[in-house]
């Protein structure tokens, strides 16, 4: 049950972290470089060590006809589109079979090149990246 009551105040004070910021689509698009990734399932929160952000490069692009894609290693692991609602980017992801899932990137700061997002879903990160 402890587990389950950090898990909720995490996401709770993501919210009303995120509750100033306003999103554009036209903010976003570009590839955006991860320098920072946090795990939110441990507390206190795990870094990803920096040898293995420098050797998988992994980024986010954004486009202008809404597609998103997640590329780690060279490799995309993740794809679909993406739409904007208020402090959050909802993604809908494309999975296998013609299968889609939609959640949120909720997004806790925007400024100019700086990003810092974060998932909600089992095992969340925080997404800290820089446009290129």
């Amino acid at each position: 049950m402890h587990v389950y009551r950090i898990a909720l105040l995490t996401v709770v004070a993501a919210l009303f972290t995120a509750c100033g910021v306003s999103l554009k689509p036209e903010e976003l698009y570009g590839k955006w470089k991860y320098v920072k990734v946090e795990k939110l399932n441990t507390n206190p929160p795990e870094l990803l060590p920096d040898y293995e952000l420098s050797s998988q490069s992994p980024y986010i692009e954004f486009s202008k006809d809404s597609n998103l894609k997640i590329v780690w290693g060279g490799d995309i692991l993740s794809s679909g589109t993406f739409r904007i609602d208020g402090n959050k980017i909802m993604f809908k992801e494309d999975l296998p079979g013609g299968k889609t899932r939609e959640f949120p990137f909720l997004v806790s700061s925007l400024e100019g090149r700086n990003i810092v997002f974060e998932t909600t879903t089992q095992g969340g990160s925080r997404v800290t990246a820089i446009k290129e």
